[in-house]
């Protein structure tokens, strides 16, 4: 198994204590540079823009009960520049770059471009970006960038109609980055059909709107002119896109013009993730070679207990409390009720226990050539406990695997 490592960087309070900006970012510093010394392949960011503490306070708020910030990484390309400064080994990525606002596809692309074109004028550079895109969790930060409904029809159709947009923003995305030159009249033109509702009941009300027509075109959101962006020449070698959609003509599409790749929840069930491989081994862009099962990383939630003075009985007894009490917050923080069964399901999607457990449930639940995005630092502040709990994975569950793998294929 590979292992790489996803930091959150929520500024949420956990049992009362809430910490400054600062301390939540000298908190990840110290410990990402423990995962590259560790040997944890890449580092996962979360992102997120504008405040969702402030945006409890308009009429409609998305996560009316979450307190302080999702996130505070609001700009992945320029965290990975820390990252590699003060790192020898470990490479970065984002999950998830939101390619709709913050200047949209466009922007984003050339942006990326320039990273790496700095980044790789090192000769010798190895080192990757994954750029994880997708639409975006919260609908709040896209409206503040103008992604929004722009009529009675489009704000019926919105959730089917971001999807549209998601998939021309990802188009343009790619093809600016392969170099192409190209204008809003290279890219599929948008249209609302029958087949892309879940009900018959929710397309006649988006027909009604617009006129009764079986086939509605929407305007483009990203309407430009012929353009290429720059800088041209920068080393692609060191750019992996890593696309945040489980639909698979999305998946497939983006394989048509550069090797993308795919992520997958903690709580993806294990058919879709089987039927993601078989697709991907076929779609896959050929520049990328072989599809592996390693192109899609797993989000596994990490609550290890391994602290001394404890008997085995004791630190998964402490572990399982230790997630149960991550899982309560972070429900109630999101929907502001505690689903019994959604806890439950999360929980059970996670890795609970001392090292002798974590291990014995990684060999029974992944395949050996998985890849895995390990969170630690979820709704946990104490820097020194989440290192150790980095430590301890991969000083004690990583060799108690790989032992019991080497068993099992023995």
């Amino acid at each position: 198994m590979k292992y790489d490592i996803f930091f959150s960087i929520s500024q949420t309070p956990v049992d009362g204590y809430l910490p400054s900006e600062a301390e939540m970012y000298r908190n990840f510093f110290a410990q990402v540079e423990a995962a590259d010394k560790l040997g944890f392949d890449t580092a996962w960011l979360a992102e997120s823009h504008l405040s969702s503490e402030i945006q409890k306070g308009n009429p409609n708020p998305v996560i009316p009960h979450w307190k302080g910030e999702v996130g505070l990484n609001v700009d992945f390309l320029q965290m990975a520049h820390q990252i590699f400064a003060r790192t020898e080994r470990i490479e970065a990525g984002s999950a998830i770059t939101n390619i709709l606002c913050n200047g949209g596809p466009v922007a984003q692309a050339e942006r990326t471009a320039a990273f790496l074109a700095l980044h790789g004028l090192k000769e010798n550079e190895t080192r990757r970006i994954h750029v994880g895109f997708a639409a975006g969790r919260f609908d709040f930060m896209n409206r503040a960038y103008g992604i929004r409904a722009r009529s009675k029809m489009e704000e019926a159709a919105w959730p089917v109609l971001k999807g549209l947009v998601f998939r021309q923003a990802a188009t343009i995305f790619c093809r600016l980055l392969r170099g192409d030159v190209l204008c809003t009249e290279d890219i599929e033109p948008m249209t609302l059909h029958r087949a892309q509702f879940r009900t018959q009941e929710h397309w006649e009300q988006v027909q009604a709107l617009a006129g009764g027509v079986d086939r509605i075109p929407v305007p483009p959101y990203y309407d430009f002119e012929k353009l290429q962006i720059v800088p041209r020449d920068y080393r692609r070698d060191l750019l992996q896109l890593v696309i945040g959609s489980h639909a698979p003509e999305m998946q497939e599409e983006v394989n048509q013009w550069m090797p993308v790749q795919v992520f997958n929840l903690s709580i993806t069930q294990p058919d879709v993730i089987e039927d993601t491989h078989r697709r991907m081994a076929k779609a896959y862009h050929p520049d990328g070679g072989d599809w592996e099962r390693g192109h899609m990383p797993r989000t596994t939630f990490v609550f290890l207990n391994e602290q001394p003075n404890l008997t085995p009985t004791e630190r998964n007894a402490a572990a399982q409390q230790e997630a149960k009490s991550a899982m309560e917050t972070y429900w109630t923080a999101l929907q502001g009720t505690i689903d019994p069964s959604r806890i439950e399901k999360a929980t059970n999607n996670a890795l609970v226990g001392d090292a002798d457990q974590i291990a014995q449930q990684m060999v029974e639940r992944f395949h050996a050539d998985d890849r895995l995005m390990l969170w630690f630092d979820f709704f946990n502040h104490d820097n020194e406990r989440v290192i150790a709990n980095m430590d301890a994975f991969m000083h004690k569950v990583g060799p108690k695997v790989a032992a019991l793998l080497a068993t099992r294929e023995a």
